[in-house]
């Protein structure tokens, strides 16, 4: 027991003196060479991180936002802390230009970094280390920034700043995604594509980051990232559909609910859990008849949804008769 305390009193040493200028890589602050926006949408005030890269998961360190505080991305030789410690000074009282200056003011490692800070007002600051591996570079716009190195060539940049001007009637989600095709369309990381990442935050916080974070996608390992991240951010708008009828429902506005719950399976139509769900909610709403025929399918492909469903009555999730729930179970 004593070794192990003076072991760990040892190691604690060793950390605290180290200085954190000296920080370049560890295994917790990996390489990511890639291209990322951050970027605000002067309607709503939402902020947003989008980032495609030829790393594992680099969502996991590249993006970070805060509801109400800003957006960073950390890239290069990243430095995880920068997300955190960004947001921290942001959410001080400090510009993205201040927060991005305090973050490189100490950092030994500031030649080999790309760092992109946004802050609640819109306002960005962006810096490239001169020691990036080409191709790398930034540009600035009006309430966005986008960043890349390690590039097959110096188009990329320029034609995300594009993409996204192009494309300012599009929701936030949508315009950032389409300055990473249009990154991908330009050539993108030299060395290929393998994981993607998308985060949205609101303008303003209210009760907390489980409300706050809007979209939070991430495409770990992929060979085409950027597909499977459209095709997330799409399968999260259709729940949104269904989270819309569920609340038409509490309200006991069941043309809403049904037209929202519609929404969600046009956009899905071979996800049996929008179907499912659609079909008890018509059940507890007295029409057993519309529910058998969206049930009848389920259970044909699956049928442990039949299982499912006899459990819910128990948990109050489904309140027919039992003659009404013995049909059901017929089916």
């Amino acid at each position: 027991m004593r070794f192990q305390y003076l072991l760990s009193s040892l190691l604690l040493l060793l950390l605290v003196g180290r200085p954190a200028a000296a920080q370049m890589y560890s295994r917790t602050d990996p390489f990511a060479h890639t291209f990322s926006i951050v970027a605000r949408d002067p309607a709503t005030g939402e902020m947003a991180v989008a980032v495609q890269s030829h790393w594992f998961s680099v969502g996991t360190s590249v993006s970070w936002a805060e509801a109400g505080v800003g957006a960073v991305a950390t890239q290069s030789f990243t430095n995880k802390s920068f997300g955190l410690r960004g947001l921290a000074l942001l959410k001080s009282g400090k510009t993205a230009q201040q927060a991005l200056d305090e973050l490189l003011s100490n950092d030994d490692g500031r030649d080999v970094r790309q760092v992109a800070i946004l802050d609640n007002q819109g306002r960005v600051a962006t810096h490239t280390g001169k020691k990036c591996v080409d191709m790398a570079g930034h540009q600035q716009g009006n309430q966005f920034s986008v960043q890349a190195n390690m590039m097959l060539s110096d188009k990329v940049w320029p034609a995300m700043a594009a993409a996204y001007e192009a494309n300012a009637k599009l929701p936030l989600a949508e315009r950032v995604l389409a300055a990473l095709d249009a990154a991908q369309a330009a050539g993108g990381d030299v060395r290929g594509r393998q994981s993607a990442a998308l985060l949205v935050v609101r303008g303003t916080a209210t009760e907390g980051p489980w409300a706050d974070r809007l979209i939070d996608l991430r495409v770990d390992d992929s060979a085409a990232p950027l597909p499977e991240l459209h095709r997330l951010l799409s399968l999260d708008r259709a729940y949104d559909h269904m989270n819309a009828g569920d609340l038409a429902v509490e309200k006991n506005d069941m043309p809403k609910a049904i037209q929202e719950y519609q929404a969600a399976e046009k956009m899905f139509p071979q996800n049996l859990e929008m179907k499912y769900w659609h079909a008890i909610t018509l059940a507890n709403k007295q029409q057993v008849p519309a529910a058998l025929a969206l049930l009848r399918p389920i259970f044909k492909q699956e049928p442990n949804w039949r299982t499912l469903t006899q459990r819910l009555p128990k948990v109050g999730l489904l309140t027919v008769t039992d003659a009404e729930l013995k049909q059901i179970l017929a089916l």
